[in-house]
């Protein structure tokens, strides 16, 4: 083994029984356990944050049900290696023998174009299709695709899986057992890690190795502790807060400082997470929910700005992109905000579900045969564009709900000149 290695990769289980975590799952009882045991392993999506073991459970599976593995990352990958894996796959077939394993590390990259190319591979069960996302894969893995897998969802790890994967790596890894290692506090390596267990690993790892340089005698023992930890740590942190922390606690504060409208603070997380290598994509993406969500009809051009943000960001990449995210960023956080609309679809959804497909009113419906028209669709309509201001007051619900009200505009110079005309046009149906 190479003294070179990560430690997280040296102390990567060597088989189902070393993994930690996940006990839902791959326990004596877990949902994935008794595919494992039957032989049977469907095409699935292990969705979960990073560090939890995604990669390596996968790498696992192949090797506990004896399956060729092909595996391919999403960042590096194209349709042309797709399809040459996929043909390779094909090479491996024999009669009666189950499919290899085809894994993609961080499939939620793939473009849509390089999920169809999977479809017919996994339809015809060619390759048994393992993905790997941090991302919820509704919205990143295309539908054809997640019909015929099925999605388990891996949860952080725990205090307990923590310390046991310290206590292994100090018994078990040859570098560290000759480091002559005294852990003496661990509340500072399990804040850090986050739950993620190669953030834990990589701080361990950068902590004994500074100190082992600073000593220089291998007689006097590495004491571990909580200040010794945060204090090597911070002069490190771009070295192993790469893929975790930014996905869940600096994006939080981000989206939470623009929609508190402190633009200083908002572009500081920004810079985190550009200086940590997050997506750019990523960050727009968020922009563009935000801009929806938090600012609304306050400021109609916010969604604009985002939406270009993101076309931007995806034409000019890096380094120039960090200045148009970090100007829609500004613009955001400086907009007025209004969860009016959020609130509105949110509510209306929750209506329609709880009353069902109500019948839409004759006068509404379209009549584009002669028996439409003489059984009433269509009937009385009133043509808005006729009226005085483009307006002619006539019922549009469903005669159930009607003077439900769904949208109510929040506090800005904005809303309240909707609210305005909307009181002017509807007075007398509802209470703006």
């Amino acid at each position: 083994m190479q003294s070179n290695q990560p430690l997280a990769e040296r102390m990567r289980p060597k088989n189902l029984e070393e993994y930690i975590g996940q006990e839902h799952l791959v326990g004596k009882n877990g949902a994935l356990r008794r595919s494992i045991d039957s032989g049977a392993l469907p095409s699935l999506i292990l969705w979960g944050p990073p560090g939890v073991g995604k990669t390596t459970l996968a790498n696992l599976l192949a090797q506990k049900l004896n399956r060729t593995f092909f595996t391919l990352s999403a960042v590096h990958s194209g349709v042309k290696d797709v399809r040459e894996t996929i043909e390779k796959a094909k090479s491996h077939a024999f009669m009666g023998t189950p499919s290899p394993i085809l894994f993609i590390d961080e499939i939620h990259r793939f473009s849509k174009s390089q999920q169809d190319s999977l479809l017919m591979a996994v339809e015809k069960g060619i390759v048994t299709l393992i993905g790997a996302t941090t991302e919820n894969p509704s919205f990143e893995v295309i539908s054809p695709l997640l019909s015929r897998s099925q999605v388990y969802i891996l949860k952080p790890l725990e205090e307990q899986h923590l310390k046991t994967i310290l206590d292994r790596a100090l018994e078990k890894d040859f570098l560290l057992k000759q480091a002559n290692v005294e852990l003496k506090e661990t509340e500072a390596l399990m804040r850090i890690s986050g739950g993620d267990a190669r953030r834990l690993l990589n701080a361990l790892e950068i902590v004994i190795s500074t100190l082992k340089s600073e000593i220089q005698d291998s007689s006097i023992p590495i004491v571990i502790t909580n200040n010794v930890v945060l204090s090597i740590i911070q002069k490190n942190i771009a070295i192993y807060d790469k893929d975790g922390e930014q996905h869940y606690d600096v994006i939080s504060a981000f989206i939470k400082s623009v929609r508190g409208s402190d633009p200083n603070a908002a572009v500081y997380y920004l810079a985190r997470m550009i200086e940590s290598g997050e997506d750019i994509e990523f960050i727009a993406r968020r922009l563009i929910i935000l801009a929806a969500e938090d600012i609304g009809l306050a400021n109609p051009n916010a969604l604009l700005l985002a939406n270009n943000c993101f076309q931007a960001i995806h034409a000019i990449g890096m380094p120039e992109a960090r200045i148009i995210l970090s100007e829609t960023t500004l613009y955001l956080a400086c907009s007025p905000k209004s969860n009016a609309a959020y609130l509105a679809i949110d509510e209306a959804l929750g209506y329609v579900r709880e009353t069902g497909n109500l019948p839409v009113p004759m006068q509404l419906r379209n009549a584009p045969t002669n028996l439409m028209k003489k059984i009433g669709y269509g009937k009385d309509y009133k043509y808005s564009h006729d009226g005085p201001g483009h307006f002619v007051e006539q019922e549009f619900m469903p005669k159930e709900i009607v003077g439900k009200v769904f949208y109510n505009p929040a506090e800005n110079q904005r809303e309240n000149e909707m609210r305005a005309y909307l009181k002017k046009c509807w007075n007398k149906k509802y209470n703006y």
